[in-house]
This record gives C-alpha cells, structure tokens and sequence, in this order.
C-alpha cells in the first residue's frame, strides 16, 4: 500500500459499507429485484470513490467554468424534467432514458455545494452583506423554485438548508438571521395560502394530529411506527417483518427502509445504523475542519450539510416527528442518482484527505 492510500479515510469508506451492506440487507428480504439493481449501483458507487480520489478535482474545482457549468447544466435538466419529466408517486422529478430513470435534483445538490463552496469562500468575512446574501439566495432559490414545481418540496428544503449551513459557516449576523426568520415565515404562509396542494396540507396537518385520518395521510407514519414498536431488541429475523412483507409499510425500499430494517434487525440493528451514518458525518467534519484551504472546507462541510438534513428529514418522518416529506435515508434507501451523487461528493472529499498533510 502506497503512502496516499494510507492516508485514505478507510474509517468514512467502511462506515458507507455499512450502510451499503444494511441496504442490500432488507433489500434482499422485501424486493430481490430492487436488491440486484441496488447491488449494481454500489459496485458503481464505491468504484466511483476510489477512483475519483486519484483525480486533480483542485484543477477542475479551481475553474469557474466546471462548477458553473455544472451548476448550469443541472438548471438546465431540472427544466427539462418540469417539463417532459416522469412522474412517479405523484411527483415528476425523474428523466427516462430508455429503462434509465435519473433524478436531476440530485446533481442540483452537487452543483449547489460546489458553487456556494467557491462562492463563500471568497467572501467569507463578508457573507452576509446584502449583496452576498442576494447572490447566494439566488443560486440556492432557482434550482428549489424548478423542484418545488415538480412538487418535491423535500428537496427544495435540503437546497435551502445548505444555503443556511452555509451562511451559520461564515458567521452570524444576528440582526439579519431574525430578519430572514421573518421572512421565512411569512413566506411559509403565502405557500400555505397560495402553493401547498391539498395532500401537502393534509400531511402537515396529520404531523399536527397523528389521529386525524389514519387510513389516509397518517397510515405510512402509523406503519412505520407499528414496524419499529414491534421489533424488540433483536428484530423479528430476515424475512420475517410482516409491516414490509404483507404489504402494510408503504414505500419500503426508499422513504422507509429504515423501519424496514429495523422490524426485521430490531433497535439493535436500528443503532447500528444510526452509528455508521455518524461515523461518516464525523469523518467528513474532521476531514473539513482540517482542510487545506476554506473552498475545501465549505466543499467538505456542504456534503455533511446534505447528508445531515437528509437523515433528520427522513428519520423524523418514519418517527412521526416530522411531516412525510419523501426525502430518502442517505446511502441506505434504494436509488442510484443519489447514491452515485453522494459518491461523487465522498471521491472530492477522499481527495481533499488524501492532500492534507495529517
């Protein structure tokens, strides 16, 4: 082993074999054909780690034209996904090519990380001047106001929650916080007057009264609860969770695999999880904290930032302590655009590892 691959993070890699390995796990229990199509795109994904460590991403990193071209680029699919994009589950967030199915919103969140990383690391002590909140504000609004459309207003929050990671990175203008708490607000009501579809409103006011219709917009949080509360410790065994095998745990494989899996390898395996997903948060805010230069940490920490929200979007979604918002369980649910999106992110920060001089 060479002195580079020594001072590759063996212990971010493992944790997201973990994870992997969880995955494949349930899949292989509730849905063998998911579960091949998943095999693939973790073959893919870890190649694409391995790989994409042993690339000059500072040189493309350092060109406007690649960070902006990409962010441009996926504008550009997101557009096309409003408009001749596949609808699934009753949101058109997909582009079909052929039996391929690639979901846009994802690379929107790569490019986002990329160009905000460039973007305050070059105003860093000034990031929250007007000007500065504007400009970022507006990289972060157009892709979230093209996936609000489609409706996925799961990803549009993930967007904005990187913009704010962002901006709390560089410091705290208290005054302007307050201020765009306000706005915020304000702008939740008009959604909720004038945007919000009648099942959105129906999901938020079934979070507010877990009672309120549980054969309808509460049955998937009420399942996933009956599928966590009957696990025990252990776990009912592989194959034996009844919630995903009969039928009754909608959306097994993607928004509530976690509850999958923890029917059938109980808190334990639940625990597990959770521990490797920490694993890889810790590592990539060590890694970030110690980068060489603050482009590498904003890079670094963005990542962490979208696979932060992501976990407590969904978590608290097959816990009941949030809305059903259809955001996925990073590198655990089904699906290969945010799978090899994440390895595209975990390749960039490898290579930032890789450069650090501990």
């Amino acid at each position: 082993m060479t002195g580079s691959w020594r001072k590759f993070d063996w212990i971010l890699f493992s944790a997201l074999l973990a994870l992997a390995a969880a995955s494949l796990t349930i899949l292989a229990s509730i849905n063998a054909v998911l579960f091949s199509r998943q095999l693939v795109w973790y073959a893919l994904a870890f190649l694409v780690i391995l790989l994409g460590s042993r690339l000059d991403w500072r040189g493309l990193i350092r060109e406007p034209v690649f960070r902006y071209g990409v962010f441009w680029f996926s504008v550009t699919l997101l557009l096309a996904v409003d408009l001749f994009g596949k609808t699934v589950r009753g949101v058109t967030s997909w582009l079909q090519f052929g039996g391929f199915q690639f979901e846009p919103s994802e690379l929107a969140k790569f490019a986002l990380i990329l160009v905000l990383a460039g973007f305050f690391s070059r105003r860093h002590v000034a990031a929250w001047v007007g000007r500065n909140i504007a400009f970022s504000f507006f990289y972060a609004a157009l892709p979230a106001a093209l996936v609000a459309v489609q409706p996925d207003f799961g990803s549009a929050l993930v967007i904005f929650g990187v913009w704010v990671g962002f901006l709390l990175l560089s410091g705290v203008n208290y005054k302007r916080f307050l201020l765009g708490l306000v706005v915020a607000l304000l702008a939740a009501a008009l959604m909720w007057g004038f945007f919000l579809k009648p099942y959105q409103k129906e999901r938020i006011l079934g979070f507010v009264n877990p009672e309120r219709d549980p054969l309808g917009v509460n049955y998937n949080v009420i399942q996933s609860k009956i599928a966590i509360g009957s696990a025990g410790f252990w776990g009912k065994g592989f194959g034996e969770g009844t919630q995903a095998h009969l039928g009754f745990l909608p959306e097994a494989e993607t928004d509530f695999i976690f509850a999958a899996f923890v029917e059938e390898w109980g808190i334990f395996g639940g625990l597990a999880v959770i521990v490797a997903f920490f694993t890889v948060i810790w590592r990539l805010t060590v890694i970030g904290l110690r980068a060489l230069s603050n482009d590498y940490k904003f890079i670094v920490l963005g990542t962490a930032f979208v696979l932060t929200i992501h976990f407590f979007l969904n978590m608290g979604s097959n816990l009941g302590f949030l809305p059903v918002t259809g955001i996925n369980f990073p590198y655990l649910s089904y699906g290969g655009s945010s799978i090899l999106t994440i390895a595209a992110l975990v390749s960039i920060v490898e290579k930032i590892k890789l450069e650090s001089s501990y």
